[in-house]
């Protein structure tokens, strides 16, 4: 198997996979665009494949596109518009784009597919299944707790809402007052007489997809630049204004070489909103971030929902200031390695998979007893309102590497959030409340002052009640939970084990007597309980890896 077989191999896959796609309709059109921005994850080929999802998805009929037209705006195209193209510019999952003139103005009049509200019907629906299956199996070792129906819901409200293209318009002019003063984005300015639920009329503004690297370049725009706009817009979209575009694939950003360079947001049909709550907590956690107080970020993770204040709160802080301290040390390295730094590509040099595992081995080391406690204890929740702003990251990562292989998110991140916290009208009010704060404990510091006799004396009255016999002190052990859950997890695969065996023998027996119905119910409990052992005995392995990790024998 040579590379070049390698790479064929590849493509035929990545083109069943994009046909497979494409196939399976809408919903999961939505899926691969997600991953057709992540060159860092997949092969170039199913990179290339993927991304003819964004907008080359088969159009439908420029015939139904036309009659959606002209029933939906009550009269024919020619009557409409001075020029009508019937050839679509563009095709996406949920509808197609054709090009027009309208009153001696370039515009362009987007159809949505017909039939496109059943087939979500169908989709979502399995999808809730699955969603539920999730929820049951999911075994949450990473100490967070995700509510998968939670999830499914969230993302099905978005899924109904894109299909009402009139609540997309409205979208549409929100995003575009929230960058009104801001040179280096561009919204097209919607029709409103020509805009129905099934079709949305629109400014022509024509730019070069985001990851048409060689086009960019030809066009002579900072590919650099463009990549920090695309993160400090989105930041700008969560932490200012709590309303931002949930679908930013490469299809739906363009770039024009107006001021320098600027970015083009098409299709506000997906789009999230923040609570203030939330949007405050960020605020906070990024303060926490900055000035390396895991008690902020830990406050913070509270006040957004993340974090329940439950369970061994002692070794979550600890391994809050373990990742703060590993963060800063981590930007200081990007930073020493950016400068010295000449014509060799990326931050990082390419670690093997030796290194990698002695990494983790370290990391787990440091922490690892405080991460045992914490996926004992699942003190952490994943709001569902977080999904698109994680899957709007993870897509604007994955842009940013394309166009720039040095790119670091949290390296562009951590000034501007800085900046906006300063400067921001979101950030003075956090500001204000900060110095409300300090005040309050400055005030309760001088009002215990006078408290401290009393408190003293109840301080006595606890240590007499110690002697007594009265309180009792709860002291965790880490590593005897361990042993007794291994022995625990030991002594069930034990028990099955025991259960299978007789099973196959009373089987057996109940089968050379002819009596075949109980027979083969009894094996069918024996390949259960069988199934039972195998499970507990992986357990039973993971146990003993964690172990070993932990204690660096491994």
């Amino acid at each position: 198997m040579t590379e070049e077989k390698r790479v064929m191999k590849r493509k035929v896959l990545a083109k069943w996979l994009k046909e497979s796609i494409l196939r399976l309709g809408p919903t999961f059109i939505k899926i691969g665009q997600q991953f057709s921005t992540r060159v860092d994850i997949l092969p170039q080929e199913y990179v290339d494949q993927l991304s003819e999802l964004q907008d080359q998805v088969p159009p439908f009929p420029s015939e139904t596109a036309v009659s959606i037209i002209e029933e939906e705006l009550g009269a024919s195209v020619n009557k409409i518009f001075d020029r009508f193209d019937f050839e679509p510019i563009a095709a996406a999952s949920l509808g197609q784009v054709h090009r027009a003139c309208l009153n001696g103005k370039e515009v362009v009049i987007k159809v949505q597919r017909p039939g496109l509200k059943g087939l979500f019907d169908i989709d979502l629906k399995n999808l809730r299944v699955i969603a539920e299956y999730l929820q049951k199996v999911d075994p949450k070792s990473d100490g967070a707790k995700r509510d998968w129906v939670a999830i499914y819901d969230e993302c099905a409200s978005v899924l109904y809402q894109e299909i009402d293209y009139t609540k997309e318009a409205f979208n549409a002019e929100k995003f575009s007052e929230n960058f009104k003063n801001m040179d280096y984005v561009k919204v097209p300015e919607i029709l409103w007489e020509y805009t129905t639920p099934q079709v949305l009329t629109m400014e022509y503004v024509p730019g070069i997809k985001i990851n048409r690297i060689k086009q960019l370049d030809k066009l002579g725009v900072d590919r650099k630049k463009l990549g920090r706009y695309a993160v400090e817009s989105y930041l700008e979209q969560i932490l200012s204004h709590g309303f931002f575009h949930a679908d930013p694939h490469p299809g739906n950003i363009a770039v024009d070489d107006v001021n320098g360079g600027r970015l083009i947001f098409y299709d506000f049909g997906m789009m999230g909103s923040i609570s203030p709550n939330i949007r405050e907590g960020l605020l906070e956690a990024f303060y926490g971030i900055y000035e390396r107080d895991p008690d902020r970020v830990l406050q913070s993770m509270v006040q957004m929902g993340v974090l329940v204040p439950t369970g061994d709160m002692t070794a979550v802080r600890r391994t809050a200031q373990f990742f703060l301290a590993n963060f800063e040390e981590r930007l200081a390295a990007q930073r020493k390695e950016r400068e010295m730094a000449t014509e060799e590509l990326g931050f990082k040099k390419q670690l093997t998979k030796e290194e990698k595992f002695e990494k983790k081995k370290q990391r787990l080391a440091a922490i690892g007893e405080d991460l045992l406690a914490i996926a004992a204890d699942q003190p952490f929740r994943f709001p569902a309102t977080f999904t698109f702003v994680v899957r709007a990251f993870s897509v604007l990562d994955g842009i940013g590497k394309g166009l720039d292989p040095r790119f670091d998110i949290t390296e562009i991140a951590k000034p501007y959030a800085m900046e906006l916290l300063r400067f921001n009208e979101v950030g003075v009010e956090v500001i204000v409340k900060d110095a409300k704060k300090r005040w309050e404990r400055q005030s309760r510091a001088f009002y215990n002052l006078f408290r401290q006799p009393d408190r003293v004396e109840k301080l006595a009255q606890i240590i007499e009640r110690l002697e007594q016999g009265d309180l009792k002190l709860r002291v965790r052990a880490l590593e005897s939970e361990r042993a007794f859950q291994r022995v625990a997890a030991v002594q069930k695969t034990i028990g099955y084990g025991v259960a299978a065996g007789s099973l196959v023998n009373l089987a057996t027996v109940l089968y050379l007597n002819s009596i075949r119905l109980p027979a083969t119910i009894a094996y069918s409990l024996c390949a259960f309980f069988g199934l039972q052992v195998l499970v507990g005995l992986i357990k039973v392995k993971k146990l003993d890896q964690q172990e070993r990790l932990i204690t660096g024998t491994a």
